[in-house]
């Protein structure tokens, strides 16, 4: 048995094994979830809430930008509190006040140490035990709980109003007035938070771990680290270590042995001539720098939110682009752009690998174009309407704002992109398929690429595998099948893919040596990225079995990353193999980037926070966007721009690149990130991590320590590196631009052109 077919067979194993595992653990989540009562009632027989006061206010809590605005569980904006954390705080505080006033008859503040002890072990007693009744879906308070939980509500119901007395708060939260103008909404809501709330402290039936296996860190209410937490962050370390010595000795063992090839004396590509589907994708392109501009000036703006809370310098914009609504925009256009620009490079690559051009290619490439526009301008629309309160709750998760970070559009507009993503599959799939019917040695890698290129069409419809009120444990669970396996998955095959093939097609490499490359790089990658997923859903409703999957695959993901810097070496030996490639220094230069960004972004900071221990502590503090931001731009966005040059590069062969423009733009990227990273999010994500370690998870959420004139400070330190990065956008755009509107002929094109003909005619 030849070596690829042994690695394609060790492939289909692992990913039937990975994927079996992965439903297994969701079906144990649907069993494990955090119940949803019918009715919370005082043991007096008080009605405090009903399960359509919950439901109801879910919605509510979505149609305002759900995830956009502070979190659930840690999920979610940073710059108002989670909900969860600070509903259980301000809860505990009110029944020890209670418990202190009726007996003491002295405010909880005056009392001495061994009082309060005596208190708040009464408190942790009465909060942590499960009085959820599944006869008949009761959830039990006291009476006293019950006067606590109607004075958070009443804080809850200021807050989300217009009430004067509140302003100070929602400005800090970054919060519109009359975020939610309707009482009856607003009372809602408030039912929803303290079922959120109360599976973060209730006890599962038997045991003595929360639901959300004890999160939020709160010592107050006996909220601390699982011992499964501590062992299983050991054990993921240990992988970790075990992976890069393995991966390590076979790069030693295997990695290089064969020669590399002759770099041919002309470019192979010279010659290729775009069909007129692949001249047809240029409008990807186009609007993906358009999509990438608009996303820095909504990033901008969202990150000033959080020093002028419902202004921009002096201007209130607050009350027509609230901070949910550009941070949703934000967090959307980053996906999209850079989706756009792959997908636009496989519309590309697909005739460009099989010399074929489908009957009406073209039409279907501007058809699909056509269509994600429509689905743009459509869902973010739905959202402003949502988020301003003029759509309604009967209409919000069709057409509106789901909620749910990176996939918050509107249900109508999911399935249509999911429509559009299947229409991209059979466009690229008719042109690579007389490709792969050859089957020479490149068969595999087209057969690899077109298989991710079905994967991203199809998992993006995991995101159609919930409802309006399917329960948020559930929610959570199909939603990272999209954002960790849709983005971080099998784009990421696709990509290693295409550059492979692009550098065999170039002549650096064997076809048989980078199919055997590239199978190996996805089946480890694979390994660890698959049940990866599950170190996103620790504290969501999962029992042991998923934190210890969580912890240790998720080590895996990092191995590769370990020898990421002996890749960018090889790649950067390709890129001076022959005078010609100078025609793609800069596409390589971005594919080096992204091996960078790849050790840095998503290894040393994404494991960081990876550990069920560390992220224990970390999720939703601002090192989780350290690795957000140098993660997704670093390793996606970098990727993708370097995917549009390549294509750019074959669009426009004879047209004179200002290299000038490119330098610039590649520099001020990477400067501009790091600034990004080194001067604002791990300072400020350092000082919140100290802060939750001593007084617990709510208080680094908290107003009071967010308005902190430091925390102030590392905001404004965005500027420089934000500014730099935006000026690398717009010299990438005008260098677009340029291509088509102030087009140079390039002598060496006419030069190599000419002699390659003389070659043939010789």
């Amino acid at each position: 048995m030849s070596t690829t077919k042994r690695l394609w067979l060790g492939l289909a194993a692992l990913l039937i094994a990975s994927f079996g595992v992965m439903l297994w653990l969701g079906f144990e989540l649907h069993q494990t979830a955090p119940p949803m009562p019918e009715r919370v009632v005082t043991r007096s027989g008080q009605v405090v809430y009903t399960r359509a006061d919950i439901e109801q206010g879910r919605q509510v809590w979505q149609s305002i930008g759900g995830q956009q605005l502070g979190s659930i569980w840690g999920h979610g904006a940073l710059v108002a509190p989670d909900w969860s954390a600070d509903w259980l705080h301000r809860e505990a505080e009110a029944m020890l006040e209670l418990d202190a006033r009726a007996n003491t008859a002295e405010p909880y503040s005056m009392l001495d140490a061994p009082a309060k002890a005596q208190l708040q072990a009464a408190l942790q007693a009465e909060l942590r035990a499960n009085t959820y009744d599944p006869a008949n879906g009761d959830i039990v308070v006291s009476d006293v709980r019950a006067q606590a939980i109607s004075q958070v509500a009443a804080h809850y119901v200021s807050l989300f109003s217009n009430d004067p007395a509140t302003h100070a708060l929602r400005e800090a939260y970054a919060m519109k007035e009359d975020t939610v103008p309707d009482q009856e909404h607003r009372r809602a809501m408030t039912a929803f938070f303290f079922w959120t709330a109360w599976a973060a402290v209730t006890n599962r039936p038997d045991g003595t771990i929360s639901y959300t296996n004890n999160w939020p860190y709160d010592p107050l209410v006996g909220n601390t680290p699982t011992s499964s937490s501590f062992m299983w962050s050991m054990f993921s370390l240990l992988f970790l270590l075990g992976g890069i010595g393995l991966m390590s000795w076979h790069y030693a063992a295997y990695h290089g042995k064969e020669a590399l090839p002759v770099p041919p004396a002309r470019d192979p590509l010279l010659g290729l001539k775009p069909t007129p589907s692949m001249q047809a994708t240029a409008k990807y392109f186009w609007v993906v720098i358009a999509l990438f501009l608009v996303q820095i000036l909504l990033g901008a703006t969202t990150a000033h939110y959080q020093v002028e809370g419902q202004e921009a310098y002096g201007m209130k914009i607050a009350e027509i682009l609230p901070y949910s609504l550009t941070r949703s925009w934000h967090t959307q256009l980053a996906v999209l752009w850079i989706a756009t620009a792959w997908l636009g490079t496989g519309l590309y690559i697909g005739p460009a690998i099989s010399g074929h051009e489908p009957k009406f290619q073209r039409a279907g490439v501007n058809f699909l174009f056509a269509c994600l526009l429509v689905i743009v301008v459509g869902a973010f629309a739905g959202q402003w309407f949502a988020v301003m309160q003029k759509l309604g709750l009967a209409h919000n998760f069709w057409f509106g704002h789901q909620g749910w970070e990176y996939v918050d559009i509107g249900r109508f507009w999911q399935a249509f992109l999911f429509v559009g993503l299947l229409l991209w599959l059979f466009l690229v799939g008719r042109a690579l398929w007389p490709a792969i019917r050859r089957k020479d040695e490149m068969s595999s890698i087209v057969g690899l690429l077109f298989l991710s290129t079905i994967a991203i069409g199809l998992f993006y419809g995991a995101g159609l595998m919930w409802g309006e009120h399917t329960h948020i444990s559930l929610v959570e669970y199909w939603r990272w099948w999209v954002v960790h396996l849709w983005v971080e998955g099998f784009f990421e095959v696709f990509a290693v893919a295409v550059i492979s093939f692009l550098f065999v097609k170039l002549g650096l490499l064997r076809g048989k040596t980078a199919t055997e490359a590239v199978l190996f790089a996805t089946i480890v990658y694979l390994t660890g990225g698959v049940l990866g997923m599950f170190h996103h859903l620790y504290f969501v409703g999962t029992t042991t079995a998923g934190v210890a999957l969580g912890a240790a695959f998720s080590a895996l993901e990092v191995v590769p990353l370990a020898i990421i810097g002996l890749e960018a070496y090889e790649t950067w030996s390709h890129s001076r193999a022959t005078p010609w490639m100078a025609r793609y220094k800069w596409p390589i230069m971005f594919f080096l980037a992204v091996s960078f960004w790849n050790l840095v972004g998503a290894g040393l900071f994404g494991f960081l926070i990876n550990t069920p221990i560390a992220l224990y502590y970390m999720q939703g503090l601002n090192l989780t966007p350290l690795h957000g931001h140098t993660a997704l731009f670093g390793v996606y966005g970098m990727l993708g721009i370097g995917l549009m040059l390549f294509c750019l590069r074959g669009l426009k062969p004879q047209v004179q690149w200002h290299t000038g423009l490119l330098r610039g733009a590649f520099w001020c990227f990477n400067i501009g990130l790091v600034l990004m990273a080194l001067l604002t999010l791990l300072p400020m994500g350092v000082l919140q991590l100290q802060a939750a370690l001593e007084h617990g998870y709510w208080f680094a959420r908290s107003a009071e320590f967010m308005n902190r004139p430091i925390i102030d400070m590392l905001v404004w330190m965005r500027v420089p590196g934000d500014t730099i990065f935006s000026v690398g956008a717009v010299l990438l755009g005008w260098f677009v631009l340029r291509q088509w509107l102030l087009p140079a002929r390039d002598p060496d094109y006419d030069r190599a052109l000419a002699e390659g003909q003389a070659d043939g005619e010789r």
